[in-house]
């Protein structure tokens, strides 16, 4: 009898002993920060005990899991830029997992657990993705590329050639949009473009842009198409391309009710184009990437001297 209860009590001891040496011998933890590709699945390593978070730059509309029974997934819009997951058996296990963004972008991710016995296993604790420099939003919605853009504030502009007497141009150019009063186009986003400059085939226009919904909205980067219209469709839109913007400034991207926002675009305008095409300011808002507001520009900038 009290041979039994040794062994009792040994067994007891050994197993509270494992576990007093796998607490003080945590797994791997590891954080993975990656490009937001839609063509690419990532892995991510679970484990059960453990929480793991994604993390979109853009505010995430939708999570599906492959296996519920398996794995957990919690999004509060709270925190609307979160993904949480952890396993919900200590089974290895693998499964798939679909984020969807509210700008279109997908994540698609494939959930591996491994046994809480592999110990050399690592867990990613954060995945945290970030924009590339470019992106292009798939066929589904309006294409909307973005290019590699700079900032037209210099800390220290230098004085006495062309660079900084353009800059000068440039910042005159903003200045005079905002004292003007501006000819809005469209509803609860408003657009209107102001002065234009250019020399050869590079253009330099102004434009506003006004919040007149109830609600904070967040603006995409400019874009400028030349667009193509046709009678036969009651002259609706039927070819768009976008012209590569060069740079661009706009402060502040995040506008409140009845906030308003100045800019300035540069970029290369065609050098020709046929005579129903006509070269637009494309504006919209991060959440409704697929209503943008549309604006025309003269496609040749007035000289020196004239207004248009």
């Amino acid at each position: 009898m009290n041979f039994c209860l040794t062994m009792v009590y040994l067994l007891t001891l050994t197993t509270a002993l494992a576990q007093v040496a796998a607490q003080a011998d945590p797994p791997k933890a590891q954080i993975v920060t990656l490009n937001l590709d839609p063509q690419s699945v990532t892995v991510l390593h679970l484990r059960r005990g453990y929480v793991s978070s994604v993390r979109l730059p853009e505010e995430i509309s939708s999570v599906v899991l492959g296996d519920p029974g398996a794995f957990k997934a919690e999004h509060s819009e709270e925190e609307p830029h979160l993904v949480f997951f952890k396993p919900t058996t200590t089974k290895p296990s693998a499964t798939n997992a679909l984020i969807t963004a509210r700008r279109g972008h997908e994540v698609s991710l494939s959930l591996v657990s491994e046994s809480n016995s592999v110990s050399s296993a690592a867990i990613d604790y954060v995945l945290k993705y970030e924009h590339p420099r470019s992106f292009l939003i798939g066929e589904s919605r309006p294409s909307v590329v973005i290019g590699d853009t700079k900032s037209l504030a210099l800390e220290n502009p230098p004085t006495g050639n062309a660079q900084g007497q353009n800059v000068s141009d440039q910042q005159e150019l903003l200045r005079q949009q905002r004292l003007e009063a501006p000819r809005w186009e469209g509803k609860q986003l408003r657009v209107a473009v102001g002065r234009a400059a250019g020399s050869d085939e590079r253009m330099t226009v102004t434009f506003s842009v006004l919040n007149s919904s109830p609600k904070t909205i967040e603006l995409l980067a400019p874009q400028i198409q030349l667009a193509g219209t046709s009678k036969k469709r009651h002259g609706k839109p039927i070819k768009a391309e976008q012209i590569a913007i060069k740079e661009y400034q706009m402060t502040p991207r995040r506008l409140g009710p009845g906030a308003r926002a100045d800019g300035i675009v540069i970029f290369e305008r065609p050098a020709f184009k046929e005579s129903q095409d006509r070269l637009l300011l494309q504006i919209a808002q991060a959440e409704e990437v697929d209503h943008p507001v549309l604006a025309a520009i003269s496609f040749v900038p007035p000289a020196k001297g004239e207004r248009r």
